[in-house]
C-alpha cells in the first residue's frame, strides 16, 4: 500500500470507530474526518498526494446536486404540509381503522407513498397523532402500528428517487463514476475502465453518462415496499413483543412509570421511616424510586433496604397524573428548583403538553438550560421519558435524544408557539385538520410539475425543486424562516464534509483494490450472490452509521466490483441503494427507527424482531429482482 492508501485506510476506520462510537453527533464526526484529511493531504506534500485532487475545491461536495436536492426535499416536506395536502388525505384514511389489519396496511400504504415524494421521518412525524388517536379510539397498543408506520416510511423511501438521501446520492453518484471511469479508460488502456468499455462494446468518446431518473428506482424499489407492506401488515406486528402489544390506556399513550422526574421528602410525608423496597408497594407501583439525589448534587444507586429520612431527594418514575394524587396523598413535593418555576409559570391559561423530539429539533444533544433559553423561561420540562436507557444524571444535565418524550407545561400561546419553533411534535390527541383545498390544490400542482419537469428532462432535478420552492415562497404556503429552519442542517454537513472522503477512496486506489479483493474472494461465486452480498453489507452498515454515509462510501466500491467483473455497474448501485435504505434492525440506524422509540415503548431489542426477517425477504425478492429491471 501507498502511503496516501494508509492514510485515506486510516480516516475511514476511525470514522467508522466514531460513528460507531456515537458519542459525538454525525456531521461532527464528518466534518473531523474532512479535516484529518485535509491536514493529511498537506502534509503528504499537497499537490503529490492523492488526498485531494485540488485542495481549493475541499469544500465543494457542500454545493454538490445530491446535498441541494437532500435540502430542497426536506423545504418542500414542509411546504405540502402547510398546504394541509396531508391532513386532508389523513382524514381521508381514518375511516379505515376498525379492523386491525386493515389499520395497519392502510396508515402504512399511506406513510409509503408520502415518504416516496418527500422527507421520510417528517412523512412519520405528520402520521405519528393520527396513529395514536385512532389506535387508543378502537382499543389498540399504539405500539403495533407505530414500528409498522416507521418501517413503511423507510420503505417508501425506496420508491422515487427524491424518496430518501441515499437514492438522492446513488442518483447523482451514477454520472460521477462513470465519468471517473471513463476518464481512466482515456488515461490508462490498460485499466479495468479500459477493459469495461471494451467488452461491453462502448464507445468511450460518444459515452455521456447520466443520473438515475426520478422513478428508475420504483422498479425495484416500488416491489419491495409492496412486499415489507405485506408482510408488515399480515405478520410483521405480531413479532412485536406481547408486552409492548398490551400497553392501551385511554387517558395517556405511554405507560405509567415511563416519565422520570425529582421529588423531596418533606417533614409531614407519610415516606418517612419507610424502604425504599415498600414504596412500590405504598403506592400500588404507580410511583418508583429510581435513584437518590445526594448532598453534592450527585446521582446514587438506591438500596432497597434503605431507610427514607427527612428532605431525601428522589429520582423517580411517575405518570404526572398518579404524581398529583400521590403528592397529596403521601405528602411528598417536587424539588424545590422545579416547584418555584412552575409557580412562576402558572395561570388560568397554563396547560401541559406531550412531546416528542425530533431528528431536527434544536433541542437534541441540547440540555434543559438551553430549552429554558430558547423558550426565554416562558415553559419547563417537568418529567422526561426515554425507553431503554435508565438517566443516570440530574434532568437538569439530561442531555436531550432523539425520541425523547417530554411532559412540558406553561401558557397556551408560549407552548404553542415554541413547540413549532423547536420542532416538537405533540402527542395529544388531536383533530385532524383539513387544510384549504385551494392551497391543496395549488401546491399539488407546483409540487406534481416539478417532479414531472425533472422526469422529462427540461430542467435538472435540483433546479426544478428549487423552482417550486421559490412558487412555495411567493404563494405564502412557506415563510422564510421556515425555509431555514426546515433543512436538517447535520445531514448536509454530513454529506457534504464526506464527499471528499468518498472521491479519495477512488484518488487513493483504495476502490480498485477492494474492488479487487472482492472479486478474488467471490470469483467461484455466481454473480448474482456477488450482488446479494453487496446488499448484505451495505444493510449491516447503515444499522450502525448513518445511510447516507454509507451509501457514500460503498457506491464507489460497488462500482469498482461491477467493473472488475465486467458487468453493469447499474445492478450494483440499485443493490447499495436498497441496502443503505433498509435499516431495520436498531433505533440507531435510521431516524424513523429513533422517533418511535419513545412513544411505541419499544426496548433496542425489539427493532431486530421484525426487522430481521424484513430484511431477510428484502435480500431474497431484492436480488433477483434487480437483476430482472437492471441485467448485467
Amino acid at each position: 500500500m501507498t502511503i496516501d492508501q494508509i492514510a485515506i485506510t486510516i480516516i475511514l476506520i476511525i470514522t467508522f470507530s466514531l460513528f460507531v462510537w456515537g458519542k459525538w453527533r454525525y456531521d461532527i464526526v464528518a466534518i473531523f474526518a474532512l479535516c484529518v484529511l485535509f491536514i493529511l493531504d498537506v502534509l503528504l506534500g499537497g499537490e503529490n498526494s492523492n488526498l485531494i485532487k485540488n485542495p481549493a475545491n475541499v469544500f465543494l461536495g457542500f454545493g454538490h446536486p445530491a446535498v441541494i436536492t437532500v435540502a430542497a426535499v426536506l423545504i418542500l416536506s414542509r411546504a405540502l404540509r402547510n398546504s394541509g395536502v396531508i391532513d386532508m388525505l389523513s382524514y381521508l384514511i381514518m375511516p379505515f381503522s376498525k379492523k386491525r389489519n386493515i389499520h395497519i396496511f392502510s396508515l402504512s400504504s399511506l406513510v409509503s407513498i408520502f415518504s416516496a415524494f418527500m422527507n421520510n421521518v417528517g412523512a412519520l412525524a405528520l402520521m405519528l397523532p393520527v396513529a395514536i388517536k385512532t389506535s387508543l379510539k378502537h382499543g389498540r397498543s399504539p405500539s403495533i402500528i407505530l414500528m409498522p408506520l416507521a418501517f413503511a416510511s423507510i420503505l417508501g423511501g425506496m420508491i422515487t428517487m427524491i424518496g430518501t438521501p441515499p437514492n438522492i446520492i446513488i442518483s447523482t453518484l451514477r454520472e460521477t463514476q462513470y465519468l471517473e471511469l471513463k476518464n481512466q479508460a482515456l488515461l490508462d488502456n490498460g485499466s479495468n475502465a479500459a477493459k469495461y468499455f471494451s467488452t461491453n462494446g462502448i464507445n468511450i468518446h460518444n459515452f455521456h453518462p447520466e443520473p438515475f431518473g426520478m422513478l428508475d428506482f420504483g422498479y425495484v424499489g416500488g416491489i419491495i415496499a409492496l412486499l415489507g407492506l405485506l408482510f408488515v401488515t399480515l405478520f410483521g406486528w405480531r413479532l412485536i413483543p406481547k408486552k409492548q402489544q398490551s400497553k392501551s390506556k385511554d387517558e395517556s399513550l405511554f405507560s405509567i412509570n415511563d416519565y422520570m422526574t425529582e421529588i423531596r421528602i418533606p417533614e409531614n410525608s407519610s415516606f418517612i421511616g419507610k424502604k425504599i423496597n415498600e414504596i412500590e408497594k405504598i403506592t400500588d407501583e404507580r410511583l418508583v424510586i429510581v435513584n437518590r439525589i445526594a448532598i453534592d448534587e450527585k446521582i446514587q444507586p438506591v438500596k432497597e433496604d434503605q431507610l427514607i429520612q427527612i428532605n431525601d431527594r428522589f429520582q423517580i418514575k411517575a405518570d404526572p397524573v398518579d404524581l398529583k394524587l400521590l403528592m397529596d396523598q403521601h405528602g411528598i413535593r417536587l424539588i424545590k428548583k422545579m416547584r418555584d418555576r412552575i409557580d412562576k409559570l402558572k395561570n388560568e391559561s397554563t396547560v401541559f403538553r406531550e412531546v416528542l423530539v425530533m431528528p431536527n429539533s434544536p433541542l437534541v444533544n441540547r440540555d434543559r438550560t438551553y430549552f429554558r433559553k430558547r423558550t426565554s423561561n416562558s415553559l419547563t420540562v417537568m418529567a422526561l421519558a426515554r425507553q431503554d436507557q435508565p438517566l443516570k444524571k440530574r434532568l437538569s444535565d439530561v442531555i436531550f435524544q432523539v425520541g425523547d418524550v417530554l411532559l412540558l407545561q406553561g401558557g397556551l400561546d408560549n407552548m404553542n408557539e415554541n413547540i413549532s419553533i423547536l420542532n416538537l411534535a405533540p402527542l395529544e390527541h388531536r383533530e385532524v385538520q383539513v387544510g384549504v383545498f385551494s392551497k391543496v390544490s395549488f401546491a399539488l400542482s407546483v409540487f406534481m410539475g416539478s417532479i414531472i419537469i425533472s422526469m422529462l428532462g427540461i430542467l435538472p432535478t435540483t433546479v426544478s425543486f428549487l423552482g417550486a420552492i421559490l412558487f412555495f415562497l411567493f404563494s405564502e404556503i412557506l415563510s422564510v424562516r421556515e425555509l431555514y429552519d426546515q433543512i436538517d442542517w447535520p445531514i448536509i454537513v454530513l454529506l457534504g464534509a464526506m464527499m471528499p472522503i468518498s472521491d479519495a477512496l477512488q484518488h487513493t486506489g483504495i476502490t480498485e483494490m477492494i474492488s479487487m479483493a472482492m472479486v478474488d474472494i467471490t470469483q467461484n461465486l455466481p454473480i448474482w450472490l456477488t450482488v446479494a452480498i453487496i446488499m448484505v453489507i451495505t444493510m449491516s452498515l447503515s444499522d450502525i452509521i448513518n445511510n447516507a454515509a454509507t451509501a457514500l462510501i460503498m457506491a464507489p466500491i460497488a462500482v469498482g466490483i461491477a467493473v472488475a467483473m465486467g458487468v453493469n455497474p447499474d445492478a450494483f448501485l440499485m443493490a447499495v441503494a436498497i441496502g443503505a435504505s433498509c435499516a431495520f434492525l436498531t433505533p440507531i440506524g435510521h431516524q424513523c427507527n429513533a422517533l418511535i422509540l419513545g412513544p411505541g415503548g419499544y426496548k433496542f431489542s425489539d427493532y431486530w424482531k421484525m426487522g430481521l426477517p424484513l430484511e431477510i425477504l428484502i435480500v431474497i425478492m431484492g436480488t433477483p429482482l434487480i437483476l430482472y429491471f437492471w441485467p448485467l
